[in-house]
């Protein structure tokens, strides 16, 4: 399985972005349903405080680091990971090659129209890639929506309900879901779709894209007070952890 960073309790991957994805395309030709993660510094304070969430989480076949808190965390704790390996950087570097394979992506979550959009523009994108079908985040019935998802077949499920939603949700139904991999994809389709614009690369280079966000949307100032809560704990707490 490699090595794994222990972050207040979150196993954590230790890859390089390369590295994740090779890990991920091997999902799909291997047996049995895989499930990825991608939590930054905010999930896993959340995590810390909620012990079942935690376990959850670490039932990952693959978790990366998406945050910049995160690796610095790693560094914190002593036990540094290669580089950060952004939820949506990983699902960039899979679709061109799913597309050169003939894969198929389900898209789940966002406001209605949304994941349509998103389904567009990837395949003017990534001509080859195969939009099996496309739901909403706005449904109340469970088993309506995996019957769609299983009968399309996709080889990868991006989840979009944001966190802790998307994660119970794969963490609950994982095993009724004909699927190679499924993925918590947070605000993915948001991107795809032009809905929303990723921050700039400046931004992402320099791990402040939370800075750009806020820009864009002040009204993220008290979910941004996690960032220096989870430094602190992590400072004080991390070394208690026993590393994986």
């Amino acid at each position: 399985m490699g090595q794994k960073v222990n972050i207040l309790g979150a196993k954590i991957d230790a890859l390089t972005m390369e590295e994740a994805g090779d890990r991920a395309m091997s999902f799909f030709e291997s047996e049995g349903r895989k499930v990825i993660y991608t939590p930054n510094s905010e999930i896993i304070l959340y995590a810390s405080r909620n012990p079942e969430f935690m376990d959850k989480l670490n039932e990952a076949n693959l978790m990366i680091a998406d945050g910049i808190g995160v690796v610095y965390g790693a560094k914190i704790v002593k036990n540094p990971l290669p580089e950060r390996v952004a939820g949506y950087d990983l699902i960039r570097s899979l679709l061109p090659k799913m597309a050169e394979k003939g894969l198929s992506l389900y898209l789940l979550g966002s406001k209605p129209g949304i994941a349509e959009k998103a389904g567009e523009n990837l395949k003017k994108e990534y001509p080859g890639i195969v939009i099996a079908g496309v739901h909403d985040g706005y449904f109340k019935d469970d088993s309506e929506v995996i019957k769609d998802i299983n009968e399309k077949k996709p080889d990868l499920l991006l989840v979009c309900l944001g966190f802790p939603k998307q994660e119970n949700w794969i963490y609950d139904n994982k095993n009724k879901l004909d699927v190679k991999a499924m993925i918590g994809a947070g605000g993915c389709l948001d991107v795809f779709s032009g809905e929303t614009e990723r921050a700039p690369e400046f931004y992402c280079k320099h791990g402040i894209e939370w800075l750009y966000r806020l820009k864009k949307e002040p009204w993220r100032f008290m979910r941004m007070t996690a960032l220096p809560v989870f430094a602190l704990k992590v400072l004080f707490k991390g070394r208690r952890y026993e590393q994986c």
